[in-house]
């Protein structure tokens, strides 16, 4: 799994590796990882599927009200199942969503992410993987 481990400050990306950052449902990209996700392609205003290099997953609603963790939850399940699944020649390097600007920590979020461990394309941030792998 060491492997697969997104690096803690991405500024480049290799071709076919996908940014994957928290966002909000208005898809206002304006702070942390979201404002990164810019200079990878995200586009202001679209907060859903792949645009450029990057995917969002976001934490908070159009008016930028933390969502509750379920929500958060859904979303992530889509990811994993329904893009990153579908898209194996992909590496998804996931930042550590919901842990900035929504305020949860890695042991709110990383529980969520218990279906990836064995989607051998999903790259998850080391706090991640130290809460993964303890349960």
């Amino acid at each position: 799994m060491q492997n697969r481990t997104t690096p803690e400050i991405i500024t480049s990306l290799q071709l076919n590796e996908i940014f994957v950052f928290g966002s909000n449902l208005a898809g206002r990209h304006g702070a942390g990882a979201s404002k990164q996700a810019l200079k990878f392609g995200a586009k202001y205003g679209i907060w859903l599927g792949i645009i450029g290099n990057t995917f969002s997953i976001p934490t908070k609603d159009k008016k930028l009200k933390v969502l509750p963790i379920n929500k958060i939850s859904n979303l992530i399940y889509f990811f994993i199942n329904y893009v990153a699944k579908e898209k194996p020649h992909l590496t998804f390097l996931v930042t550590k969503i919901g842990c900035g600007l929504a305020g949860y920590t890695p042991n709110d979020i990383a529980p969520l992410f218990k279906n990836a461990i064995e989607v051998e394309n999903i790259h998850l941030p080391a706090e991640f993987w130290q809460v993964l792998n303890k349960q």
